[in-house]
C-alpha cells in the first residue's frame, strides 16, 4: 500500500518593510480591474492608468503631511507619490476620476512591519486621512482606513516583478458594499491615450479607492 506524500510547502519570501514595497511598485502600472457592486447584484469592468513615485524621509512632501496629522516627522519612513487617470462605466460626462495622492509611511516603534499611512486627502473623503497599514506573510500589503462614513481593506502584492494584483472591499455604514479585484501591470510609459480612447461605450471602471 502506498501512501500519498504531501508536497513540502512552498519557503516563505525574505520579509520586505512597506517603503520597499512602494520602491517595487515605482513606475507606470495599467490596472484592470472588476468592481462588483453586491447589493445591486451588478458588476463593472475597465481599466486606469496608475504612476507611482517614491518620497525619501527628508521630502518635504513627507514632512508636510507628518506635520499636518501632528506627527513627528522623525518617525516617517519615506512615502510614495501617486496619480491615476480612470473612468467608470456609469459614468456621467461631468464625472471626473483623474486624482492624486501622497501617502506617507510611518512604522510602529516595535514592529517595522505594521504601523500608520499617512494621506493628506482620502480617496472617498478629501480630508486628511490616516490608516493603518501590515505587511503579511506572503509579503502583500494590507491597508484598513476607517472614513467618516465607510470604512475599506485593500491588499496588494506581486506575483512578478512586473505584475501586482490588488483586491479590495469598500463598507458604506448602512451596508451598501463593493469588492474589487485589479491585475496591474507595469507598462514602459503612462498611457493616457488608450483611457480616453475608452470613454465612449464600454468605459473604464475605476475602483472606488483610488490607487
Amino acid at each position: 500500500m502506498t501512501l500519498a506524500t504531501e508536497k513540502p510547502a512552498a519557503p516563505k519570501p525574505d520579509p520586505i518593510d512597506a517603503m520597499e514595497f512602494f520602491r517595487r511598485s515605482v513606475g507606470y502600472w495599467r490596472s484592470q480591474r472588476t468592481t462588483h457592486h453586491l447589493p445591486f447584484r451588478r458588476s463593472e469592468i475597465g481599466e486606469s492608468n496608475i504612476t507611482v513615485g517614491i518620497l525619501e524621509a527628508d521630502d518635504p512632501k513627507v514632512v508636510e503631511i507628518c506635520n499636518m496629522h501632528n506627527i513627528d516627522p522623525a518617525l516617517a519612513a519615506g512615502g510614495a507619490n501617486v496619480t491615476w487617470k480612470s473612468l467608470m462605466a456609469w459614468d456621467s460626462d461631468s464625472d471626473n476620476h483623474d486624482g492624486a495622492s501622497v501617502m506617507v509611511i510611518v512604522p510602529d516603534s516595535d514592529n517595522p512591519y505594521s504601523g500608520r499611512l499617512l494621506r493628506e486627502r482620502g480617496y472617498a473623503e478629501s480630508d486628511p486621512v490616516a490608516g493603518q497599514y501590515n505587511m503579511d506573510e506572503e509579503n502583500g500589503l494590507v491597508l484598513t482606513t476607517e472614513y467618516e462614513t465607510m470604512s475599506s481593506v485593500e491588499r496588494f502584492w506581486f506575483t512578478e516583478e512586473n505584475l501586482r494584483m490588488r483586491t479590495s472591499t469598500l463598507k458604506r455604514f448602512g451596508g451598501f458594499n463593493t469588492a474589487t479585484f485589479c491585475t496591474e501591470v507595469r507598462v514602459d510609459a503612462p498611457d493616457d491615450k488608450r483611457v480616453e480612447a475608452q470613454a465612449t461605450p464600454p468605459k473604464t471602471a475605476l475602483s472606488t479607492l483610488g490607487w
